[in-house]
């Protein structure tokens, strides 16, 4: 997992709110291996045409964000659903940030699963955010994990709050996996030490009556 410190880009508003997984990836597209490159199934059905030529309105396609790792949002985004691709498809457009006021719970667990930092902000925050935005298409924000602030693009830092695991992790670039081999020696310690003390639990056999 690739680790999130701190992090300045063109930031994208979406006004909508209750933006489900099925927006974020249709359905049809999650028999995709993961290597197939999400990032083309990312708001698949409103980025695209029928006939495959981008939609020039969705917010996605417009010049000034079409690079943007930064993406703010309105209430709920990401409900509906469980589906790991949603954020699979978030993270391999290149989208390393979700900042709103609420978030799906398996999506935002998801997120942080995968390397992607979603940031809870008041409603208010937010939609200040979203408009400033609007309003200068292709600003800046940045992104402070360790100090926790999010800087608006007139300059206001915001703080946030997240879960001290899911920081350390984010900040090491760790996920589950990674973090339980740092025990390797201590598990391997363990079963070798069961196996010497409890043989029969290896061979099936209970303990001599």
């Amino acid at each position: 997992m690739e680790a999130f410190t701190t992090l300045t880009s063109t930031a994208v508003p979406m006004d909508l709110p209750n933006i489900d997984t099925d927006r974020i990836i249709p359905a049809r597209f999650l028999r995709k291996p993961r290597e197939a490159g999400y990032q083309q199934f990312f708001f698949h059905d409103v980025r695209f045409n029928p006939d495959g030529s981008e939609n020039g309105d969705f917010v996605l396609n417009q010049p000034p964000f079409r690079q943007a790792k930064i993406l703010v949002t309105a209430d709920n985004f990401g409900c509906g659903s469980s589906r790991e691709g949603a954020v699979w498809a978030l993270m391999h457009h290149g989208i390393r940030c979700v900042i709103g006021p609420s978030f799906g719970d398996i999506f935002m667990e998801n997120c942080f699963k995968n390397g992607v930092l979603a940031i809870v902000v008041s409603a208010e925050t937010a939609a200040g955010l979203r408009g400033q935005l609007h309003d200068h298409p292709g600003a800046h924000m940045s992104v402070d994990l360790e100090r926790q602030t999010v800087t608006a693009p007139d300059g206001a830092a915001h703080r946030f709050d997240v879960h001290p695991f899911r920081k350390q992790a984010l900040l090491k670039g760790q996920d589950e996996i990674a973090l339980t081999m740092e025990y390797a020696q201590a598990i391997e310690a363990h079963e070798a030490r069961r196996a010497a003390e409890m043989p029969w639990l290896l061979s099936g056999d209970g303990p001599a009556a």
